[in-house]
């Protein structure tokens, strides 16, 4: 598929086969994040993938973050959180390195984003589906200790799902004639 192709048809994937990934795929996806633009090349990003036991402990917090947020779960919320992290293929931690000066911490968090994107659009090239997601587990003092992070070091910027997609989502987008301005 072509680039263009790839970034009109490219879509969030909420919904994974529990197939496995090709040989290669996520190592060619990584390689292309360490292709984004980042200013005075500083490579921000770092990548954690997670192995079989890690992912059952993320799980665990995960599940932990909705009773926080939701209260008490019923067996089929809980079900569908377990199977939300425990179904696609793969599961990778991004983090940004934290720099103390905040405009290049700015820069860095930007590049991560354009790392992230990367990633996505070699996996969808490939016909892999993923999501970029951010919230509670991500933000929890235990994910960074169950994944090794140190989290004065850096910060994670959010997980990627990879994946076959089970379900192709078609939301609708705003057109382009609502978002774009022209000036004199």
């Amino acid at each position: 598929m072509n680039t263009h192709q790839t970034l009109m048809t490219r879509r969030t994937i909420h919904d994974y086969k529990s197939d496995p990934l090709p040989e290669g795929v996520l190592e060619r996806a990584l390689q292309a994040a360490t292709r984004a633009p980042n200013h005075k090349l500083t490579n921000p990003w770092r990548f954690t993938l997670m192995g079989p036991q890690t992912r059952a402990r993320i799980t665990e917090i995960g599940v932990a973050e909705k009773r926080k947020k939701r209260g008490e779960l019923n067996d089929t919320a809980e079900a569908s959180i377990r199977t939300k992290f425990s179904r696609p293929p793969e599961l990778v931690a991004v983090s940004q390195v934290i720099d103390a000066d905040p405009h290049r911490r700015r820069e860095d968090y930007a590049a991560v984003a354009c790392a992230i994107q990367n990633i996505q659009l070699s996996l969808w090239s490939e016909g892999i589906g993923s999501k970029w997601s951010s919230g509670g587990v991500t933000n929890s003092p235990e994910t960074y200790n169950v994944l090794g992070i140190d989290p004065s070091m850096e910060e994670i910027v959010g997980f990627v799902w990879v994946g076959f997609a089970d379900v192709v989502p078609d939301p609708p987008r705003t057109p382009l004639a609502e978002v774009i301005r022209t000036t004199a």
